[in-house]
């Protein structure tokens, strides 16, 4: 079954995107022993400094679909191809490819939850373990400290409630950061950082995602919230001077998945059978097995799924490039076995995750509308 789109790893991808703006603001990054050849990427236009603005859960095929509820971010797609994600197309991968430039293979996020290696404890991304250092786990400098060794200023603007957590720690460590909760305080605060000559801005929303997941695509707060955040991204642009360019991006799309299409491997018992440990997300599940288990469990998912995901072995996964190239260190956080939705079907555990069977829109995998992500200079 066809219908995947492979992530666009060294030419137009999340990782691709700040080694881009080094360059277009005359600074490229040299490489790093973790990628000795830095990525071309997409060609930006040069500019005096840069505006990052990342609206999390925004596809590229959503913001096209739902054109109406946002004709200013709507009317530069026709100019501008998009990008993609990474693998899995979820937001703690995502933001730290984009934060530190490297594949999820390089920097280790693989994963909503993957397994901590000797464990039989996951690691939830977006809410670290105390046990686990955010520096060891992603142990290479972020771009954002390169971009500080060629001169150019960074700063980080976000909620509070993220300083200094694990995934911060992790994927932008060496920008300075400044908290601000409400949307006019994010666009103060980015107007008055992104004045500095020669800098960059990153600025963060993730209300649109939150929406998605709680209400669904195309449900009526979904497309208000996506209104908001165009009127947010226009009034940015004309506040800005004609020097800083403002440039969106998204971490991921989105997919709603109704429950006859949630398979729940709490009442599918067989789907149990030689997995130790279930991790990932209902879109993409990472599968840790038992010793000598892998083929049978292979075998067992992809008689059970049939055509509502792709099941494959951590080996056949790495093959098709889905992670980048994967570091020793790495190679044990990703499932012995690899399952990616197709459609909009979802492997859910209503006792291991019981919170994510209660969410409507979700992602993870490969489909279009999860891996195509807007790239849109303005």
């Amino acid at each position: 079954m066809t219908g995947f789109v492979p992530p666009a790893y060294g030419e137009r991808s999340l990782g691709d995107v700040v080694p881009a703006i080094a360059r277009a603001l005359g600074r490229p990054l040299p490489g790093t022993p973790a990628d000795p050849e830095p990525p071309t990427g997409p060609e930006l236009p040069p500019a005096a400094s840069y505006v990052l603005f990342l609206v999390d859960g925004l596809g590229a095929n959503l913001l096209r679909r739902y054109a109406h509820a946002a004709p200013y971010l709507s009317s530069l797609l026709d100019h501008q191809e998009p990008a993609t994600a990474g693998v899995p197309s979820t937001t703690a991968v995502s933001l730290t490819s984009l934060g530190t430039a490297l594949t999820p293979g390089g920097h280790g996020l693989v994963g909503f939850t993957s397994r901590v290696p000797g464990t039989d404890h996951l690691l939830n991304a977006l809410q670290w373990r105390k046990d686990v250092d955010p520096q060891e786990w992603q142990p290479h400098p972020t771009a954002f400290q390169r971009l500080a060794e060629v001169g150019v200023a960074a700063t980080v603007v976000n909620k509070r409630e993220f300083a200094g957590s694990g995934l911060t720690l992790a994927s932008q460590r060496g920008a300075d950061y400044l908290g601000a909760d409400r949307v006019g305080e994010r666009i103060a605060a980015a107007l008055s950082v992104s004045r500095q000559p020669t800098s960059l801005t990153y600025l963060y929303d993730g209300d649109l995602d939150w929406t998605g997941h709680r209400y669904g695509v195309a449900s009526a707060p979904w497309l208000q919230q996506l209104s908001m955040i165009d009127a947010e991204a226009e009034q940015l642009r004309d506040a800005l001077p004609p020097s800083t360019r403002l440039l969106v991006v998204a971490d991921h799309g989105m997919i709603d998945c109704p429950p006859e299409h949630r398979i729940d491997v709490d009442e599918e018992h067989v789907l149990r059978d030689g997995v130790a440990l279930l991790g990932g997300e209902a879109r993409f599940r990472h599968l840790y097995c038992a010793r000598g288990a892998v083929v049978d469990v292979v075998d067992t998912w992809r008689e059970v799924l049939g055509d509502r995901a792709e099941v494959m072995t951590r080996e056949d996964a790495i093959g098709r490039g889905w992670f980048g190239r994967v570091s020793p260190a790495v190679l044990p956080r990703l499932g012995d076995v690899i399952v990616a939705a197709y459609a909009d079907h979802a492997v859910v555990s209503t006792a291991d995750f019981p919170y994510e069977n209660t969410l409507v829109g979700l992602h993870g995998s490969l489909t279009p509308d999860e891996m195509l992500i807007p790239l849109l200079v303005s």
